[in-house]
């Protein structure tokens, strides 16, 4: 896996002192636009724009909550719940991993909408990278180009869709058009 450098400066600038990305891919905005994996009347799934590892998927409820177990009622957290573990297996479907790691991530200082990691270690990498070095954005991250980072997006909808638990509310998995 070729990796490259991440611009940290620039991102945190961006997560501390710009919109919230979350809210501006859901409303459309220009310059926001990410891989949308699954889409339903309450929550998100899109592949992460600086994986560190294959097939690294955010979900989030479309709702601007911050608070991991506060902001949700009891069925609501259930739901989200329900739409990370059946994403995770889809990104599982299509990415072979030893083990998937989900994670909530965020501060009120910067990516404070609530969201979850889906990120599926692949086999074979050694114990020194895995876990939080597998994870942080510090050890750089995957060179993907624009296409092959398509080709991995309609793969992981595809695999939701083949699994035919979720259902979207306005469409659930994009239509692939490229």
């Amino acid at each position: 896996m070729a990796r490259r450098p991440m611009d940290i400066e620039a991102y945190t600038e961006r997560t501390r002192n710009g919109p919230c990305f979350i809210c501006a891919l859901v409303a459309g905005e220009p310059g926001f636009e990410h891989e949308v994996l699954f889409e339903d009347e309450d929550h998100i799934a899109f592949l992460d724009r600086y994986p560190t590892l294959p097939g690294r998927t955010l979900v989030a409820p479309k709702a601007h909550l911050e608070h991991v177990v506060r902001d949700l009622d009891e069925a609501a957290y259930t739901r989200t719940m329900l739409v990370v573990r059946e994403v995770a297996l889809a990104v599982e479907d299509v990415f072979e991993s030893e083990r998937t790691y989900l994670l909530s991530l965020g501060s009120r200082q910067g990516n404070s909408h609530l969201h979850w990691h889906i990120a599926a270690l692949p086999s074979g990498v050694p114990y020194e990278e895995q876990q939080f070095h597998a994870l942080m954005t510090e050890n750089g991250i995957l060179d993907t180009g624009p296409a092959e980072f398509a080709a991995a997006a309609r793969r992981v909808r595809e695999a939701i869709r083949t699994r035919g638990r979720l259902r979207g509310g306005r469409g659930g998995c994009p239509p692939d058009t490229r």
